[in-house]
């Protein structure tokens, strides 16, 4: 096993906001970069750096007001490289997209401590983190030390796991009162409360009636003071209401539910199709 090495190089922050230029104005767009072999629906695409730039460069255009990059995949029964894996995978395409796009708002979508480290070090301005610190407790640390937005996702088990323990008495009590839990968890690291971006978490350890029943309720969720970002894009619940097994063919229940979290005010949704999900999003704000 790779022995693990903590740096204790300064996070260089960056100069620019960390936030999008209208936060808290409307619902932001999170556009989706997979730089994986096995992602549920877009695995082997963005391998490269020039596929993952080009995508990047795309969603920009398109209406991206944060790019989200992910080297590990975190579907259901994904294999966990490990972190130097991840990074091996990671940085080339950061290094390209940050250096093509100095402006941009790059997220990288990890639970490892050591992956968070060195992203935020070459320029990465937010950590997002579908584990809410219980992976890697440290990570909390870096967040805290670097003060860049911070997205703590309700889960629970991994992606082994995740799918035998979708049990609820209430699943939005539950959901609002985890994410309560992972917020103190957070704040006694020392990051600070206007650095925390919720995320109820759909898919991760919830079945498709849960999901549905979040996203009903989803003003409780968005209730609680925190900006609330959903990752609805095309998953498998969207599937089972569809009838639709191709993820690719998903996009209009993604629509739909784009639509729902603007008129739940959620702050962002994470999603692969930017330029139609952007439309959606402009013409439900004109709406609610």
């Amino acid at each position: 096993m790779t022995q693990r090495v903590l740096r204790a190089l300064p996070i260089i922050k960056p100069v620019k906001s960390p936030w999008p230029q209208e936060w808290g104005q409307r619902t932001n767009v999170m556009g989706v970069i997979n730089i994986t072999p096995d992602s549920f629906s877009d695995g082997g695409n963005y391998l490269e750096p020039a596929s993952a730039l080009a995508q990047a460069t795309l969603l920009i255009q398109e209406g991206a007001d944060v790019l989200d990059l992910g080297a590990q995949s975190t579907r259901p029964k994904a294999e966990e490289v490990g972190w130097q894996e991840e990074l091996n995978r990671m940085m080339p395409a950061l290094h390209a997209i940050r250096a093509a796009h100095p402006q941009a708002l790059i997220s990288v979508d990890t639970f490892l401590l050591e992956v968070a480290e060195a992203a935020l070090q070459a320029g990465a301005d937010w950590i997002n983190d579908v584990s809410g610190g219980r992976r890697d407790p440290e990570l909390l640390r870096v967040v805290a030390e670097a003060g860049c937005p911070y997205v703590l996702m309700h889960s629970r088990g991994n992606s082994q796991s995740m799918d035998q323990l979708a049990t609820y008495s209430n699943v939005i009590e539950e959901v609002r009162l985890g994410l309560l839990r992972r917020t103190d968890q957070a704040l006694a690291a020392g990051i600070r409360s206007d650095q925390l971006i919720w995320d109820p978490g759909l898919g991760f350890a919830k079945t498709t009636e849960q999901n549905l029943m979040l996203l009903k309720h989803l003003e409780r969720i968005c209730s609680e003071g925190f900006p609330v970002l959903v990752g609805p894009s095309r998953k498998r619940f969207i599937g089972d209401v569809l009838h639709q097994p191709d993820p690719e063919a998903r996009i209009w229940g993604t629509a739909a539910v784009a639509c729902r979290c603007v008129q739940a005010k959620a702050a962002m949704v994470r999603v692969h199709d930017v330029g139609p999900i952007h439309q959606t999003l402009q013409m439900g704000s004109r709406l609610w």
